[in-house]
């Protein structure tokens, strides 16, 4: 697919067929994210990858308990065949950048005018999404409610911190539009500034 074509069909899907993604297509999702610039090639970056109806399961029960399900209004989110959870690590990048090639050996965090590590991990986030919708899948990228079940679920040590989880399958082919692309995409005057604001 064209790299344009990929870009103007990306798009949130919340509703999955019950049907798996073949593993070469798995191992490329996760192979392009680590493709994602990282400050000072940190790759402060982790990726829980969780596959088929017993592993996702878990996810689900710990995170979305069923009275959030049935709130939510499209269950076939939780058929989603694979889930990829992105998680940051702030000392990977405090530590890379007390070396001596950045020689910030204060490791003071004030350096940091924006948390590079939750930027640099979504911009991984987004070559996955890029990925899914090149290789003929949905996906939908929404947030971590409980930080603390999330690592005691699964093991993941304190330093790192899930900034967001990604479903990806075959997209239904009736998936209802989201409520908030009746917005529309602000026209482009309102966003994009040149030479001056």
């Amino acid at each position: 697919m064209e790299f344009q074509d990929v870009v103007r069909k990306r798009k949130m899907v919340r509703s999955f067929e019950d049907r798996p993604i073949p593993r070469d297509i798995v191992d490329r999702l996760l192979a392009n994210a680590q493709r994602a610039p990282s400050a000072g090639f940190s790759q402060g970056w982790a990726f829980l990858a969780l596959e088929g109806p017993e592993q996702t399961a878990r996810y689900w029960d710990a995170l979305w308990p069923p009275e959030r399900r049935a709130r939510f209004g499209w269950d076939d989110m939780f058929k989603a065949p694979l889930l990829v959870v992105c998680l940051s690590n702030k000392s990977q990048y405090v530590a890379r950048y007390a070396e001596p090639d950045k020689n910030w050996t204060d490791r003071d965090e004030k350096r940091w005018p924006v948390p590079y590590w939750d930027i640099d991990t979504g911009m991984a986030a987004l070559l996955v999404l890029l990925t899914a919708v090149d290789a003929g899948l949905g996906a939908v990228f929404f947030g971590v409610p409980d930080q603390a079940k999330f690592r005691a679920t699964f093991g993941v040590p304190d330093e790192l911190t899930a900034i967001g989880t990604i479903a990806i399958g075959y997209a239904k082919p009736h998936d209802r539009p989201s409520p908030s692309l009746k917005r529309g995409h602000r026209p482009a005057e309102q966003v994009i500034h040149k030479g001056n604001w």
